[in-house]
């Protein structure tokens, strides 16, 4: 009787320690289906409590859970964390589907992100304490990353002024393998954006909703110093992140009148610079290629004679003789002269010594030749 009691003394201290762990469990939102005992050893070692999973944002998931230091002293206790899909959960055998993603581990919380869980599914996730000598039992918990897992702000924000207004270039929450959070949650994140004047507190800001990730904000007074911060949100299960850091800008104003007339003198100096510049360029390039292909070189002073005088065959003269070329030319045409004379004197003598008493023709013809020898001698 003493054992049998015994025996339901533990069974109950069992029942109510689960009890505990799954209110909790479904006091912070994760509502739990009761503990798996089923391969629980009845033993005194306590369970962990308080498991949740608050440190989930967007896909990264940690599971932390809390261990009375004070019930197992002087014990090594270490930690088992595994999931498994709802899905395979129901299935009469489902023991064997169950992963293990920390085994033995001293921390209290353990990290599912590399168990790569999808956004969209159901899990349960389960821990127990271990020690050399015995395992406690399992206290387990429904996870669904859709619903239970923060939503996390825009991963960036730019904020850039363009003539007066202003330029909002939001970029979407990251996953962990740095996929856009849009896609997984069906294009159903949106974005409250808050602008405010810098003198002003963050309480008087004006509130813009939004789906788009570059937003243009119009309206504004110029020359004055806004600030801007961007918050996620997911209407589905009405959730929303914490506001991105705050990032302010000074909008532009008109130019005025001595403004633009500088810039016009600035601009037209400038210009002149730049054509005087080209037209030098141009110069030296010209005259390089003028240099080049047309040389400024004299000819010698008795080619230049030759060209100047009226001889319309010139010749190059020989290296050895320094006279002009048509010296030779004239002292030919002398030679031929002088050939010619002789040859006429010689007819005449013959003449003179064959004549016939007809004195007065041959003394005429005589003179006449004479006369001729001495105009070609001259």
């Amino acid at each position: 009787m003493e054992v049998l009691l015994g025996v339901c003394v533990v069974l109950l201290a069992e029942v109510c320690a689960a009890g505990g762990a799954v209110g909790a469990a479904e006091y912070r939102g994760f509502p739990a289906n009761g503990t798996d005992q089923s391969s629980a050893p009845l033993t005194g070692l306590r369970r962990p409590e308080n498991v949740s999973t608050v440190d989930s944002l967007n896909t990264r998931y940690v599971l932390r859970w809390d261990w009375p230091h004070e019930s197992a002293v002087g014990q090594n206790v270490t930690f088992t964390a595994q999931y498994i899909s709802e899905r395979l959960f129901q299935k009469p055998r489902h023991e064997k589907h169950w992963i293990s993603v920390c085994v033995d581990v001293l921390e209290h919380r353990c990290d599912f992100t590399g168990a790569q869980l999808h956004y969209l599914a159901l899990y349960r996730l389960r821990v127990r304490a271990n020690t050399p000598q015995q395992s406690s039992g399992w206290v387990q918990i429904r996870f669904c990353p859709d619903k239970h897992a923060a939503l996390g702000p825009p991963s960036s924000v730019r904020l850039t002024s363009i003539k007066g207004h202003l330029e909002i270039n939001i970029t979407d929450p990251l996953t962990s393998t740095n996929q856009s959070m849009k896609t997984l949650l069906d294009n159903n994140l949106s974005y409250l954006i808050q602008c405010w004047r810098r003198s002003e507190e963050p309480q008087k800001a004006e509130v813009l909703q939004t789906e788009n990730n570059i937003v243009m904000l119009s309206g504004l007074d110029r020359k004055t110093w806004y600030c801007v911060r961007v918050q996620s949100r997911y209407d589905f299960y009405n959730k929303t992140s914490v506001f991105s850091d705050t990032h302010c800008t000074r909008t532009g104003g008109q130019m005025s009148y001595w403004q633009l007339f500088l810039c016009f003198l600035v601009s037209l100096l400038l210009c002149f610079l730049l054509v005087l510049l080209l037209s030098f360029c141009f110069y030296k390039m010209f005259t390089l290629l003028k240099s080049t292909f047309c040389p400024a070189v004299h000819l010698p002073d008795h080619i230049q004679e030759l060209w100047s005088s009226g001889c319309r065959a010139p010749q190059l003269l020989a290296p050895e003789s320094p006279e002009s070329v048509c010296e030779p030319l004239v002292m030919a045409c002398t030679e031929l002269d002088a050939a010619l004379v002789n040859t006429e004197d010689q007819d005449f003598s013959t003449h003179s010594r064959h004549g016939s008493g007809d004195s007065g023709v041959y003394s005429t013809e005589e003179d006449s030749s004479t006369d001729e020898a001495q105009r070609r001698e001259a």
